[in-house]
């Protein structure tokens, strides 16, 4: 059992101290802090993205329609993406890959999991894809700030032990001893939360469908990339930080390509918004 299951947590530097619990029963029902605060994360970047929608050029139906159809390629493929890379832990009891509650959800496997299910659901109801990027990635912001709080009742995603000015302490139930770590969940929330803010502005001057897109990519790469670096429960390719390579590269290219596109021209009458409200 994790000594940190259900041990205290406290943020000394600011004087803080909670235990808070990971589930709680509602009549016959156990609900899991963990999957009610990503349920949280999920309903927000919805809305969110559906108050929106008409600013990229779609339909609020159209979006409600995507977040049903994408959400279960995202929860599947974050999921396989944990265990495939963490097999070890799943090999004996490989009923445990259903226990989802406990945890290990991938957020890269859920990034290229929803955009799998998006390329595929834009395809059937003859969208542009890199419209509703644009307009989705920017609730997956939401939803990552608000998600990674999951990790916080569950005692998960944390980092290499440190004595800084943010450390998170956590008791340790087997040793009876405060333990100190880089509180690496907090650092991603508040990344991402910051990248809302900057492209939430930036996308009401895009100049090309996928540019909102691309700046997501780079902004999330480059953090995950810095932060990744921190971690102990990293998944593993051999020596290889997966998520933190995959971070790495998506931000490279992504700057790549936005740097390309800088210096392209760009037609506003080609953004898809504009299309929809001529042919209208």
């Amino acid at each position: 059992m994790n000594p940190f299951d259900y041990s205290s947590i406290s943020f000394p530097a600011f004087g803080l101290e909670c235990n808070p619990p990971r589930e709680f029963s509602l009549g016959p029902l156990t609900i899991h802090l963990y999957g009610l605060v990503i349920a949280v994360g999920l309903l927000l970047a919805a809305l969110y993205a559906n108050r929106r929608s008409k600013e990229f050029g779609l339909k609020e139906d159209t979006i409600l329609d995507g977040v049903l159809w994408v959400t279960p390629f995202a929860i599947v493929c974050a999921r396989l993406y944990y265990v495939i890379f963490s097999w070890e832990a799943y090999a004996a009891n490989p009923i445990k890959i259903l226990y989802i509650w406990e945890g290990g959800l991938a957020i890269y496997g859920g990034v290229l999991g929803a955009i799998a299910g998006i390329a595929i659901f834009c395809r059937v109801r003859k969208v542009k894809m890199l419209a509703v990027l644009d307009v989705v990635l920017l609730g997956f912001l939401i939803g990552q700030s608000i998600g990674r709080w999951g990790n916080f009742f569950n005692r998960e995603a944390f980092g290499a032990a440190t004595d800084s000015f943010l450390r998170m302490g956590l008791f340790n139930t087997r040793t009876g001893q405060w333990e100190y770590y880089h509180p690496t969940f907090l650092y991603e929330s508040v990344w991402n939360l910051i990248g809302l803010l900057l492209l939430h502005r930036f996308s009401k001057r895009r100049r090309y469908d996928g540019q909102v897109a691309l700046g997501y990519a780079a902004w999330y790469g480059l953090g995950r990339a810095m932060i990744e670096g921190l971690r102990v429960d990293s998944l593993y390719w051999g020596p290889v930080r997966v998520s933190q390579l995959l971070a790495a590269l998506s931000c490279a290219a992504a700057v790549s390509v936005l740097l390309w596109q800088h210096f392209r021209p760009h037609d506003p009458a080609k953004l898809y918004v504009n299309q929809v409200a001529q042919s209208n």
